[in-house]
């Protein structure tokens, strides 16, 4: 009954992972009728030949590995005409570069595990050998979408980060700020108050200076030839208010 369950649950895997590999058809067939490779890539149907051609060994050599080895010969197939179809529609870089590909992988990497496993290798070692290299190979095709997660989940937590921060400081920049401007406003009222009382000692020392000028002297004012001279004024002689000066000549008998 253990038998019979395993069995159908291996019918039932296989018809899953045939429809796994038949579903890039699709794009193969958009790929002939355009027939141009257009912004797809090689390695992934390189690296899927690669799992499929090693697990089908690894089926063959497991006992009772049949149902192995039967869907992933399907998965061989299905690979090596998507291969094939991408190396004759794709440009020439990507072709030779595909090509290089093909036979590194394909043809060195598993003519390699072949000889090892069959010449070196003996008993249940070979297939031990087989086996891990199929799972680490399956796991790395699985995960390797994570090579575009990783960078992207860094960028976050730095991003983050930097965001704490900013929060952080935010707060202390905008003090600092403030304390700057309140010391340069600070100068400037300083230097502000010493020109106005540049100005100031300016209008005092003119003020003094103004205090300062020699005034006329008493016997200047009132000399005794003005005096004289006023006192021979008749009584009309006063319309003119003109300033007495002293060079004025005297008329005849009069001063």
């Amino acid at each position: 009954m253990a038998a019979s369950l395993s069995f159908v649950m291996g019918i039932i895997g296989n018809v899953i992972s045939i429809l796994v590999f038949a579903s890039p058809m699709k794009t193969f067939i958009g790929i002939v009728k355009k027939k141009s490779t257009e912004n797809y890539k090689g390695i992934p149907y390189v690296t899927t030949l690669l799992s499929t051609s090693l697990w089908t060994f690894y089926g063959i050599l497991k006992p009772g590995g049949l149902l192995v080895a039967t869907v992933n010969a399907a998965g061989v197939l299905f690979q090596l005409s998507y291969v094939t179809l991408f190396i004759t529609f794709a440009p020439k870089q990507k072709k030779v570069t595909t090509m290089k590909m093909v036979g590194l992988f394909n043809v060195v990497f598993y003519g390699s595990v072949i000889g090892a496993t069959l010449l070196v290798m003996h008993g249940s070692l070979r297939l031990t050998f087989v086996g891990i290299i199929c799972a680490a190979l399956t796991i790395g095709m699985y995960a390797s979408p994570l090579a575009a997660m990783v960078p992207n989940g860094i960028g976050f937590v730095l991003g983050l980060a930097q965001l704490i921060l900013y929060g952080i400081y935010k707060n202390k920049s905008k003090s600092t700020k403030s304390t700057e401007m309140m010391e340069e406003e600070g100068s400037a009222h300083l230097v502000e108050m010493g020109m106005n009382g540049g100005d100031d000692h300016q209008k005092n020392r003119s003020i003094i200076k103004g205090l300062s000028l020699p005034k006329p002297t008493l016997d200047r004012q009132y000399s005794v030839k003005n005096i004289l001279r006023s006192l021979s004024y008749g009584p009309y002689d006063f319309h003119s208010t003109g300033p007495l000066d002293e060079n004025d000549e005297v008329e005849d008998g009069k001063f």
